[in-house]
């Protein structure tokens, strides 16, 4: 699963990353940057494609399904298997339409390491930005008012990441990513062959402090690797 992430940039950083990557030269709305340890719950930097543009924008991380009863559900859903989007009632409707990356420098993962689990952060060598697949949804509540909120999707781990957990998130190359967020891209079975495991060649992973576990803490203390 993936379960943590960071974006350890700044907002420039983010401006020029979008202008030169998604076309996208304006930012509207308020961005929290930067971030070293996301947490499911809270609200993360995503694209979408609204048929003519990229649109940048947050979105709060957990997919809440239309039909849900309860809101607190997307705590049970902040990944959704790639194998399987096709079969689940809370998934197939965004995997039809409802497409979106989310950006990241790095994703936290635990290995097990006798009877202690080991945090481990990792990331593109260069540290660069790369965009998650996922999937988003707006739920409107009993009080008229909508939440918008979106899921990571996730696939087979890659070389790299078999000693630490068996899955990851979908990390998309830019030609990839083109096709996943463009809305008139409907086939199902062409847009699931993107959801596989990246290369691990350029990838690295290093150990990291237990700090990270709690959801509350967010320092740059989180990504110092521990030899």
């Amino acid at each position: 699963m993936c379960g943590r992430f960071t974006i350890t940039i700044d907002l420039e950083d983010l401006r020029v990353y979008l202008e030169e990557n998604y076309d996208i030269s304006e930012l509207k709305g308020e961005f929290d940057l930067p971030r070293f340890n996301v947490a499911p719950g809270q609200d993360v930097i995503t694209i979408i494609n609204d048929g003519a543009k990229n649109r940048v924008g947050t979105l709060r991380w957990g997919l809440v399904p239309s039909f849900a009863k309860d809101e607190k559900i997307g705590y049970q859903m902040i990944n959704a298997k790639s194998e399987t989007l096709h079969e689940k009632p809370s998934f197939l409707p965004s995997f039809r339409s409802k497409r979106c990356v989310i950006l990241a420098d790095s994703f936290y993962e635990w290995k097990k390491e006798d009877t202690k689990k080991q945090p481990m952060r990792i990331l593109f060598d260069d540290q660069k930005i790369f965009p998650m697949a996922g999937l988003w949804n707006t739920f409107i509540r009993e009080d008229g008012t909508k939440l918008h909120t979106c899921t990571i999707i996730t696939t087979e781990a890659n070389e790299l990441m078999k000693p630490i957990h068996e899955r990851m998130p979908v990390i998309l190359s830019e030609e990839m990513r083109k096709k996943w967020l463009d809305p008139r891209q409907t086939n199902l079975y062409e847009l699931s062959k993107l959801l596989r495991p990246y290369s691990p060649e350029h990838m690295r992973a290093y150990k990291v402090s237990d700090m990270v576990n709690k959801a509350g803490y967010d320092t740059p203390d989180c990504i110092i690797e521990i030899k």
